[in-house]
């Protein structure tokens, strides 16, 4: 069965193409198209005989994916005979109002999505836009949204909850969801067999753009440090993470601005991006370096959440095996590991200097005497995307 991965955004669109009938889940092909509706889109393909690129005008989502298919079907360089090969097109979707799990996309899954894009601003409306495109362009190919939240519904009920009216969580659903479900189930399985053990007490920390901690024991998550909405939690390169809602008075009365222009705020021009004015954590390394005390700040703001989140969850599992540090933030940033991990040997958490400093790919980073082992693993959120759609097509 082959199944593509589609990652989307306004004006992108990024696939993954599995062919998840070889046991080794072998990619066969990436790409991406970029700047869709702007007179010329700069398109990429990887492919076997090597990379591909061309820009022409991309007007919808929809010609993107055709696009992408007649690159893939290519007699002289494709991977593909037909398009028919394709079971389904499977999507890392975020929210939807009183759904989650991994559902074929139907008018009802489009209108739960729809219920929640003020949730979630930045994601829920250019993924309904494409995918109402492409149910119209593409009917013959099935469409199936695996949710973020799928892998945090084992979280435990009091950890779900805020202390609001029980209508407001009951009829609402207003609580903690938890997101980066696919991010943190993978480094959950990695976990258990790099370890040897599916009981293991992994702690995730997929750190990013978006980033965010889940606690994990028997490849369950018992919690996650994002809650009714990807804005919470740690701060983000430019949404704001954990707010006290009763600071928004003060905002809207000092300002004069309104209510949807401060939430544009805290979700836009926020988080690591609002401290210090950059939102590329490597550009705030750098100024960090050089001395600038605001990205300084940007920078202990960052590890200080961390480390609070970090206590939290060691409680919540009773000690770990395993820290996890993945995303583009959590492989790369020997900074970030450093500060995180620095005079936790109490907890029975050591970090490796010198591994921390080379640490590339999978890697080993604590030290001989740690208790707890630290790694860095890459993520692979589209190829559990991938399996759970196969997974649902074949009715499991």
């Amino acid at each position: 069965m082959k199944v593509l991965v589609a990652n989307l955004g306004s004006t992108s669109f990024k696939y993954r193409l599995f062919d998840l009938a070889d046991p080794a889940e072998p990619v066969l092909a990436r790409g991406a198209v970029e700047r869709i509706g702007a007179a010329s889109s700069p398109c990429t393909v990887h492919l076997p005989s090597g990379p591909q690129t061309r820009e022409v005008p991309v007007p919808d989502h929809g010609v993107a994916v055709r696009m992408c298919l007649e690159q893939l079907t290519d007699p002289a360089t494709g991977v593909l005979k037909s398009a028919d090969e394709v079971a389904a097109i499977g999507f890392k979707a975020v929210h939807a109002k009183h759904l989650s799990g991994v559902q074929r996309v139907d008018a009802s899954v489009l209108t739960a999505m729809e219920a929640y894009s003020d949730v979630c601003p930045a994601h829920n409306p250019p993924y309904i836009k494409a995918m109402r495109l492409l149910s119209e362009k593409l009917p013959e190919i099935p469409l199936v949204a695996a949710f973020e939240t799928d892998f945090h519904q084992s979280i435990p009920e009091p950890a779900k909850r805020y202390a609001i009216p029980e209508s407001w969580a009951t009829d609402l659903g207003i609580k903690r969801y938890g997101f980066h479900g696919a991010s943190h189930r993978y480094i959950a399985t990695r976990m258990s067999e790099i370890l040897g053990r599916t009981d293991a007490k992994i702690i995730s920390c997929h750190l990013g753009g978006s980033s965010s901690l889940c606690a994990i024991s028997g490849l369950k998550s018992l919690g996650c440090s994002l809650g009714m909405s990807p804005q919470t939690g740690l701060p983000h390169n430019n949404r704001v993470g954990d707010f006290d809602v009763f600071a928004l008075p003060v905002i809207l009365k000092e300002t004069g601005k309104s209510i949807e222009e401060v939430l544009h705020i805290l979700a836009e021009k926020s988080g690591l991006e609002g401290i210090c004015g950059l939102k590329d954590l490597r550009d705030i390394e750098s100024a960090a370096a050089k001395g600038e005390s605001a990205a300084k700040l940007a920078l202990d703001v960052f590890v200080t959440d961390i480390r609070r989140y970090l206590g939290a969850f060691l409680v919540t599992l009773g000690g770990a095996d395993a820290i996890v540090f993945t995303g583009g933030i959590g492989e790369n940033s020997k900074v970030i590991r450093d500060g995180v991990c620095r005079d936790l040997s109490w907890f029975g958490i050591e970090l490796d200097a010198a591994k921390n400093e080379t640490a590339k790919g999978e890697s080993l980073i604590s030290a001989a005497s740690s208790r707890v082992q630290i790694w860095t693993v890459p993520t692979n959120e589209e190829l559990i995307v991938a399996r759970q759609t196969r997974d649902l097509l074949a009715g499991r």
